[in-house]
């Protein structure tokens, strides 16, 4: 066991100077969720879900520090689904959950001003912590928790995630109400619900482009200007024309916004005949976007 942790340690170091984005972004995630826990959960008494509702409920009721609860039930977790965890899994999840003992310590040391109005801090709170918490899923990394629960019984069992997540989260929404009373478990549902809207927004945001059909008849022209102006790719499809039953060759090219909009102004100046049809791509991963090794 000990030789396996040392070695694991050595290579999340190393993982970390091969995945410097990764490091960079989880941290960031990481210390907005500490944050947005204690400046905007715990003195609120808003409930939680998962491993940090329990710990956050155990603040209320006994005065704990949520920092070593949520150590503590994540070792215990790391014990029970070792074998079930892919290696990077386990290095960026100790990563996160090591860095949130710490930051959670360390945000608890100040004190914060109060906002009068609750449901405001709600939807504050979970802003921030959606955005913590989508940074971090957004690296491939994992907040610990529940997603060592999820993920080990997938592996087992073949658990549906969702079903679970959403059972256990729950059942740990209605044990609060024993604790902070029917209107904090209001408000906790606001800040929960903002919390998924900012995480969702943030998980596709990031790697969204627009995905063009380009029918022209300057092809060549067309695609010259999307790879050596643009700096992208183009696929060439073919196609037939349903009224001239003519073959109809079909550009289909993914690029950022800007670079849509240098694209149909330079088709307005040399083809206004063309047909573009464009569409949103929520994700994009391959060479010149996301790389596969960040997945």
């Amino acid at each position: 066991m000990k030789g396996r942790i040392r070695t694991i340690t050595a290579d999340t170091l190393a993982m970390m100077k091969r995945e410097r984005s990764t490091f960079v972004t989880s941290t960031l995630g990481t210390l907005l969720m500490c944050f947005g826990i204690m400046a905007l959960t715990i003195p609120y008494r808003f409930p939680d879900t998962g491993v940090t509702g329990l710990a956050i409920l155990s603040n209320y009721v006994w005065g704990l520090s949520p920092a070593w609860i949520i150590a503590i039930l994540n070792i215990v977790l790391f014990v029970w689904g070792w074998r079930q965890l892919s290696p990077r899994f386990i290095m960026w999840t100790i990563y996160v959950v090591a860095l949130t003992t710490v930051g959670l310590k360390v945000f608890g040391l100040f004190q914060y001003p109060l906002i009068e109005e609750t449901l405001l801090a709600a939807i504050l709170g979970g802003v921030i912590k959606g955005l913590g918490i989508g940074l971090v899923l957004r690296e491939g990394s994992s907040t610990g928790g529940t997603d060592i629960v999820a993920v080990a019984l997938r592996k087992r069992y073949g658990v549906d995630i969702g079903m679970y997540n959403f059972y256990i989260n729950i059942f740990i929404l209605i044990g609060s109400y024993f604790v902070v009373g029917l209107e904090g478990v209001l408000f906790g549902g606001v800040m929960l619900y903002t919390e998924g809207i900012v995480i969702d927004s943030v998980l596709r945001s990031f790697d969204r482009r627009k995905q063009l059909f380009i029918v022209t008849g300057k092809v060549e022209k067309t695609k010259k200007f999307i790879i050596e102006e643009l700096g992208k790719g183009a696929t060439l499809l073919w196609g037939e024309g349903a009224y001239s039953g003519k073959d109809k060759p079909v550009l289909m090219s993914v690029l950022t916004r800007g670079q849509m909009v240098e694209l149909k102004r330079f088709l307005a100046e040399n083809d206004p005949a063309a047909f573009v049809i464009i569409t949103d791509a929520a994700e994009v991963v391959g060479e010149g976007f996301r790389s596969w090794k960040d997945i």
